[in-house]
């Protein structure tokens, strides 16, 4: 790139310009810039068009009048002649972008931001990444970058018709600025676009430009910085690559194969360690893809062993842990799997990792093709599984989903494609036949059995204090009847408006009911709350409303009740007090009445005449009401109702028509039908009922897994 061909373009009428452009000197009388810079907004070209060509940094400057000369309508792109000849040293060579890495790119323009009393060039910098953007169009992101404009005005406007250089050759032309990326990326035209274009080619052997010729252009593999620069991965890296490269040949070959399939240029490449770690280290599967090669020519126990420590500090050096060939596989079968059965990546999902908090995109009934690639990569960070006896390596998070993905497919073909490919990486990574053989075991009973419908859809919550307003850390589960429970939503996630938090859970029981084995059962919402969540109304958030029902209160869809299992952490007697009035009380309603004025009371009528019931009404003054509800829950009754906007004992007919003292099996859906007709007739005055509804003993404990679960900080909890 040569600042003394940096052209200034100015195009309107001699008594006013309209249009500000770059360009540059490609011949001595002919000026490359972008067709755009020349007309008027209904496309016609403006009749006067005066051109600056020089940098201040290179002495004068040459002022010359135009015409244009070339502008074809399909391309953004257009030679301007100039009325007498500049000429420079040196000639333009031109250029196109080949392999996957990202280029280093430069150019010159005068862009809008650039502007003082006078338009400043700004040289443009940063890196031209060839698998972005079209066929017919460069993407740019841009080094430095000015903050986006707040006017329609943009704020790279005049650097459009900029040359673009990649390792001294032109290889496109600035033709406008992406906005979304707030003024960071550029979109450049290619040249090879228009370099073979007869008229191009004719007028610059007419004007002294010599025939375009093209060559390609390809980012140089990186080399290793100096040492004191190294960062402590780099040199640990470098290490655990020395005694596996130490043969000359053996590191080149290797080197230049994987600096080929990374998309970088090989010519002259002759790496030292440093240099290969430098080259691991550009790409997040750097490592895997070295590995995977290196692998294959393996010879002996010890160093088999060293690959195997490699792989398992992979994930501390940021290395991802596929390969580029095996995440190419991977994404393959797997679209496979979405094409066939778009249910079965969530289902297995939640069956094979239970303990994990799963990616947002697997929470639903079905999964999208293209949320593929993101699945996978968050996968692939989730720690492992504790190292089993003998430290040998565990099976990787991603593995296990795999192999029960294959267990699910009907398609025999499919399935045994998916465990090949299991197969394969886990014997690349250093683990264990027999370990990833417990987990394909694991995968075909599940397939088996007959799967567990959800009982219930649990929602955790909790009031976030940091928040101004009404917000609540959620988790939402789906507990089963085998007593297994998979988590739908984080409570680590950013905390949600009631609206939302509806909106959540109404996705979360359409999972439920989708799923497969769910028949028509219909899951019940328990609410966990603490002690101070008892008072809140969930039953009566309201997710959105669409185009065609009104927003309906999540209490009227589905029955919803509360749940405290925080009072069972403090009283551990209140699990087996909950148990015996589920065996002996069910039959029986305690609803409090005047006699009942106090906290001992209460908790006098609970330990002796009422010691086994199991359901009780709550009726009384509202400012007893918390109190006595807390004595209640502390004493095991696991069934308890009351009307949050009741002042006192007077108020008690507004629960009659729920039938209070009837069965208690019947008593949540009563209550939902309550809270429907409330929702339906809002005129009416009528009680806001609260349900709280301890589960009856515990569930069976769901079949444990052969390996351990994963480290801390991949729990639900």
């Amino acid at each position: 790139m040569d600042p003394g061909r940096l052209a200034l373009i100015r195009s309107g009428t001699d008594e006013a310009p309209q249009r500000l452009g770059s360009g540059y000197l490609i011949a001595p009388r002919l000026v490359l810039t972008a067709r755009h810079v020349l007309v008027d907004a209904t496309g016609n070209l403006w009749p006067a068009v005066h051109v600056r060509i020089g940098h201040h940094c290179g002495g004068e400057m040459t002022y010359v009048r135009a015409e244009v000369m070339w502008h074809p309508d399909e391309l953004d792109v257009a030679l301007l002649r100039i009325d007498r000849e500049v000429h420079l040293p040196g000639a333009v060579r031109w250029g196109s972008p080949a392999g996957t890495a990202p280029l280093r790119y430069q150019g010159l323009g005068y862009p809008l931001a650039a502007k003082g009393e006078t338009r400043a060039p700004e040289h443009l910098r940063g890196e031209l990444p060839p698998l972005s953007g079209s066929h017919n169009s460069y993407v740019l992101d841009q080094g430095p970058a000015p903050t986006a404009r707040t006017d329609d005005k943009n704020a790279w406007g005049g650097a459009s018709g900029a040359a673009i250089f990649c390792d001294d050759r032109l290889v496109g032309v600035v033709t406008e600025e992406v906005h979304s990326y707030g003024a960071r990326r550029l979109i450049a035209l290619p040249a090879r676009c228009f370099t073979d274009d007869g008229t191009f080619v004719s007028l610059l052997a007419k004007y002294g430009g010599g025939p375009p010729r093209m060559s390609t252009v390809g980012a140089s593999p990186p080399r290793a910085k100096p040492f004191a620069e190294r960062t402590s991965a780099e040199c640990e890296l470098e290490q655990l690559l020395a005694p596996l490269f130490a043969d000359p040949a053996f590191r080149v070959g290797h080197a230049r194969d994987l600096a080929r399939d990374l998309g970088y240029g090989t010519d002259g490449y002759e790496p030292t360690v440093a240099d290969l770690a430098a080259l691991v280290m550009a790409h997040s599967r750097g490592l895997a893809s070295l590995g995977e090669a290196g692998v294959r020519r393996v010879e002996g126990t010890a160093v088999r062993a060293a690959w195997t420590h490699l792989f398992g500090r992979s994930r501390l050096l940021g290395a991802s842990l596929l390969s580029l060939n095996e995440h190419e596989a991977l994404i393959a079968l797997l679209r496979r799997v979405c094409k066939q059965r778009p249910e079965v990546m969530p289902w297995a999902a939640r069956e094979a990792l239970r303990y994990v908090v799963l990616p947002e995109t697997l929470s639903g009934a079905q999964f999208e093709e293209q949320d593929l690639i993101g699945v996978v990569e968050a996968l692939e960070e989730l720690s492992d599984a504790e190292s089993i006896s003998g430290g040998t390596t565990p099976v990787p998070v991603l593995l296990r989903l795999v192999e029960y993905v294959a267990a699910a497919m009907d398609d025999a073909a499919l399935g045994d494609e998916l465990r090949s490919w299991s197969s394969a990486t886990a014997e690349r990574l250093g683990v264990q036949s027999g370990a990833l053989g417990e987990r394909r075991a694991d995968a075909a009973r599940w397939r088996q059995r007959l799967i567990s419908p959800v009982a219930r859809v649990v929602m955790e919550v909790q009031r976030d204090a940091a928040a101004a307003e009404e917000r609540y850390r959620c988790r939402i589960l789906l507990a089963r009847g085998d007593g297994s429970r998979s988590v739908l939503k984080d409570v680590e996630s950013a905390s949600k408006t009631p609206r939302e938090a509806a909106r959540c859970l109404n996705d979360a029981v359409s999972t439920a009911c989708q799923e497969p084995g769910q028949g028509d059962q219909v899951p019940w919402v328990t609410v966990v709350v603490d002690r101070a969540g008892l008072d809140l109304a969930v039953d009566e958030w309201e997710p959105e409303a669409d185009d065609f029902l009104p927003a309906w209160p999540i209490g009227a869809q589905y029955r919803v009740s509360l749940s405290c299992p925080e009072l069972t952490d403090q009283r551990p007697d209140r699990e087996s007090d909950q148990q015996r009035r589920w065996k002996r009380g069910r039959s029986v309603t305690l609803a409090t009445g005047s006699a009942c004025a106090g906290k001992r009371q209460l908790m006098h009528l609970l330990q002796t005449d009422h010691r086994d019931t199991a359901q009780i009404v709550l009726h009384g003054p509202a400012t007893q009401r918390k109190s006595w509800l807390v004595v209640c829950l502390a004493l095991g009754v696991p069934v308890v109702l009351w009307d949050r906007d009741a002042d006192g004992y007077e108020d008690a007919e507004r629960l009659r028509s729920l039938a209070p003292g009837g069965p208690p099996e019947t008593l949540p859906e009563r209550v939902r039908h309550f809270r429907s007709h409330s929702a339906a007739h809002p005129d009416q005055r009528r009680a806001r009922p609260s349900l709280v509804w301890e589960p009856e003993g515990r569930h069976p404990q769901s079949e444990s897994l052969h390996l351990r679960d994963p480290r801390r900080g991949t729990h639900a909890s």
